[in-house]
């Protein structure tokens, strides 16, 4: 495997451990960014959907790095699911706790940048 794979596959793995950790504890992982309601039921139905798509999504990644077929697509995918939750973050922002959507946009944006990175390593 070449690096920049390698680099494509470590990149996945985190992201099924987060979507995995988003499904086991939801409201450990999201009060920050939603506040107190992180902890409510109607809150953590969303949130662990949000973490099996993760989990899922990445896993299609991570066996396309596995198998050596193309990981643009998933990354790609990857990518625009960080930029929607800046968007919706921001887009809700004077409901959530001060600090959540500049911190959103952090995370996030790292995240895609990271994505980004990889795919631009992998292509070399």
């Amino acid at each position: 495997m070449t690096p920049g794979r390698s680099a494509v596959a470590g990149v996945m793995a985190l992201r099924i451990a987060y979507g995995a950790a988003l499904i086991a504890a939801p409201e450990r992982l999201a009060r920050r960014w939603l506040g107190p309601d992180a902890g409510r039921p109607p809150a953590q139905v969303p949130l662990r959907a949000l973490g099996m798509r993760e989990a899922l999504l990445h896993a299609g990644g991570l066996t396309a790095a596995l198998r050596g077929t193309d990981v643009r697509p998933w990354l790609a995918a990857s990518i625009a699911g960080d930029l929607t939750d800046i968007a919706a973050t921001v887009a809700a922002r004077a409901g959530l706790p001060r600090g959540a959507a500049p911190a959103t946009a952090a995370v996030a944006g790292a995240s895609a940048l990271v994505s980004a990175l990889v795919a631009a390593v992998e292509r070399r």
